[in-house]
Order: C-alpha cells, then structure tokens, then sequence
C-alpha cells in the first residue's frame, strides 16, 4: 500500500507531516471561527427579527442600522478584508499571519452571513405561534426563547452546516495570504513548487470535509422537524 502510494502521490508521502499540520490548523481555524460566530450570529440574527417593523420589539433605527453593516461586511470580497482589518487583527490577536492571524477576519466575514442565515430562519416561524405567546402574557425575552429559537431550530441547524461549509473554504483562501492550513499547504507545495498531486490531494481532502459536514447538518436538521 505505501509503494502504492509513492508511486500514485510521491510529493503527498514525502510531505505528509506538513499536511498533517495543515489538516488540524484548518479544523482550528475554522472550530474556533465557527464557535465565536455562532455567539455573535445568533445574537446580531435574533435583534435583526425582534426589531423589524411589526417584531415584538420593534426599533426603526437599530433594525435599519444593524441592517446596512450586515451588508456593508457581506459585500467586502474575503481577501480585501483580510488587507483592510489587517492593523485591527495585529491589535487583537497580537499577530496578522498564520492560524492565529486568519481567525479574526474569519469571524468578521462569517458573523453577517450567519446573522443572514438565522434571520432568514427566525422569519420562517409561525407568526400565530408567536401571536398566540403574546397572548398568554409572555414577555419579548421569553418568546425569544421558546419560540423563535426553539420553533427555528431545524433552520439554524441549516444555515450553521452551509455557515460551516462556507467558513472551510474561507480558511481555504487566507492561506493565499499566509493564513495556515490546508490552503496554505496547496499553494505553498502544490502551486508554487508544481506539485499537482498535492493540489488534488488537498481538493479530496476538502471535498470530504465538506460532504461530512453538509451530511452530518442534513441529519440533525431533519431530527428537528
């Protein structure tokens, strides 16, 4: 099997230990940008619902606000960001380069999209559910709670996989600009030095990544339903 594999994917073999070390800055990068986003997405999606007009704590002002910087962030080409926050990230993370240097701009282009992705499924539950939570005295925290966040939770589940998935190829592109893991580890062996098997290698990688993920998220969605 290992002659096999020389043979199929010399450079893959002679440069294993660094893609091991790419594999897991990857699963950091993106466990730690997801986990940060979550807190702030879920957070930013829930006022974006509750303060619309004809929400249960309607505010003109911060919904049109929090609105226009949602898509002020969402509209910034991942790249560019990196560049722009780049002063901001050396403050926070005491480093603009590598795994460490990549999460903060990670979190700053995932936290609007997953803000959208609640949204979007916060607005998918029944208005007479929460009609009906009104009526029975509960206040706006409380219908929060057990109504959007719970009657929601089969949408969440689902922007959280596509927010995953995304958050993986994000990871993919900072390694164009020093960010660590697996695509740093293509550009840097696959691209500069002309190893193609890597390159490959590293797609089937991501590929399986990906599909255990969107698989994984399809099951605990369809669980919630």
């Amino acid at each position: 099997m290992y002659e096999q594999l020389q043979v199929l994917m010399p450079n893959v073999v002679k440069t294993f230990p660094e893609f091991q070390k790419a594999f897991f800055e990857t699963l950091e990068m993106v466990g730690t940008a997801a986990a940060v986003s979550a807190l702030f997405g879920i957070f930013f999606g829930v006022v974006l619902v509750v303060t619309a007009p004809g929400g249960i704590m309607e505010n003109k002002l911060i919904s049109s606000v929090l609105d226009k910087v949602i898509n002020v962030f969402r509209a910034i080409p991942f790249v560019i960001l990196i560049a722009l926050l780049l002063p901001l990230t050396r403050i926070i993370m005491g480093t603009s380069i590598g795994t460490k240097g990549a999460i903060f701009p990670l979190v700053v282009a995932t936290v609007p999209f997953f803000s959208r992705q609640i949204h979007s499924a916060l607005c998918e539950v029944d208005r007479g559910v929460v009609e009906a939570a009104q009526a029975m005295g509960s206040g706006p925290w409380e219908i929060v709670f057990r109504v959007y966040l719970r009657e929601g939770l089969g949408g969440m589940i689902r922007g959280a996989t596509i927010t995953v998935v995304n958050l993986i190829t994000l990871s993919a592109m900072a390694g164009c600009v020093g960010g660590g893991g697996l695509g740093d580890y293509a550009i840097r062996y696959g691209f500069q030095r002309k190893m193609t098997d890597v390159t490959l290698f590293t797609c089937v990688v991501l590929l399986i990544l990906v599909t255990i993920i969107q698989s994984a998220g399809n099951v605990l969605s369809a669980k919630k339903h």
